[in-house]
């Protein structure tokens, strides 16, 4: 098949991973691939290179913005309908909300025959600003209706966006987002090295996060915890991995509780180093306010730790609560506490869980497995 897929940008982030393992996956096949995508802007870190270096063709649009803009939105549009009649694609398949709206009506404009779009977090929920969500919520039900197929990266996402009238339960289908479980299994560093490199020191617990440094990612609750807990847990150190614009404002606060020794901030580091980084962690916890299914919460598990996160959007079908981690009640931060205590104080459920989840994220969350369904999909 001739497939072309369409996201706004390559930031370092679970949608754009899971697009590239899906091109990747695909090019593997046999399938022609060509990515489409707008510059990588933004401190997360890029993800073009690996992209450009593959194999498949990838060609970058400008003007497209995640931010909305009119005019380049429009120009986006146009580019994106000529070189798509010039591409002449079996299937367009577009990603994140942007790249989504505008790939899918340049799709319809150009007679492209297959239209798919994933969701990987609702748009329409993402601001808070409640008239942008309007706007998005709108324009997610109007171009439903030209669209093919919905894949949704959990369960969650399909019951969520009926709820708002966004299209008919028959164009929904979720396939799981995969990623590339090797490295977690044995990763290319040994734990002990790498705790070694980060400063951890024997019989020190590490409370790790998987996650850039801005809003709704749920790191002001672990701040929250965080002096009672280190008083409490003497050998008890945070591993925050990612960065982002909030980064500055979370390192003043706590400089103010007097807990630098306890946090340790990984900055910015290539997708490549996530898994013996994961690996060098005890439990991980990812309490954000908004995600699609958090890739943290597989990838914790795949490292063998516990996970403990909030219960919204598809994150409950990203464990299995009480067997493999904590999926808590949303925001409610004393038993996001409780939870932490429980795991930390208990080293035998530690590593039962972690044990019980590496297998469970092994058989839902692999890439083979995603790529394999979205070609059903693809076939069907």
């Amino acid at each position: 098949m001739r497939i072309v897929h369409i996201i706004t940008r390559l930031i370092v982030g679970g949608a754009q991973e899971n697009t590239l393992l899906s091109c990747e996956g695909q090019h593997d096949l046999g399938h022609d691939v060509t990515l489409i995508t707008g510059p990588a802007i933004g401190p997360e870190g890029s993800l073009l290179q690996r992209a450009q270096t593959f194999g498949y063709k990838v060609e970058v649009v400008d003007a497209m913005r995640r931010a909305i803009r009119p005019g380049k939105d429009f120009r986006t549009y146009r580019w994106l309908t000529r070189r798509l009649r010039e591409l002449k694609p079996d299937v367009v398949h577009t990603h994140s909300s942007k790249a989504g709206i505008i790939g899918r009506w340049a799709s319809h404009r150009a007679g492209v025959p297959w239209i798919v779009h994933t969701i990987h977090g609702l748009a329409f929920t993402a601001s808070t600003r409640w008239y942008v969500n309007r706007v998005y919520e709108t324009l997610e039900r109007r171009t439903a209706p030209i669209t093919h197929r919905i894949v949704c990266v959990a369960d969650a996402m399909r019951d969520q966006s009926l709820a708002a009238r966004i299209g008919r339960p028959e164009q929904y289908v979720t396939v799981y987002s995969g990623m590339d479980t090797r490295p977690f299994i044995n990763p290319p560093t040994s734990r002990e090295l790498v705790r070694a490199q980060l400063g951890l020191a024997d019989g020190d617990i590490a409370v790790g996060t998987i996650a850039r440094l801005f809003d709704l990612k749920g790191h002001d609750d672990i701040i929250a915890a965080a002096p009672e807990l280190c008083a409490r847990f003497p050998r008890l150190k945070f591993i925050w991995i990612g960065d982002g614009l909030l980064r500055p404002r979370f390192e003043q606060q706590i400089g103010e509780m007097n807990l630098r020794e306890r946090f340790i901030l990984t900055g910015l580091v290539p997708p490549t180093k996530i898994p013996e980084l994961t690996g060098a962690l005890d439990i991980l916890v990812h309490p954000s306010r908004r995600e699609g299914l958090a890739r943290a919460l597989p990838q914790g598990q795949l490292a063998g730790c516990p996970v403990i996160t909030y219960d919204i959007d598809g994150n409950r079908e990203g464990l299995i609560d009480g067997q493999t981690g904590y999926c808590l009640p949303p925001f409610d931060q004393t038993r996001l506490r409780v939870a932490l205590i429980d795991l930390i104080e208990n080293e035998i459920k530690r590593k039962d869980w972690g044990r019980r989840g590496r297998e469970f994220a092994l058989a839902r969350f692999d890439t083979k497995v995603m790529v394999a369904r979205l070609e059903a999909v693809y076939q069907r």
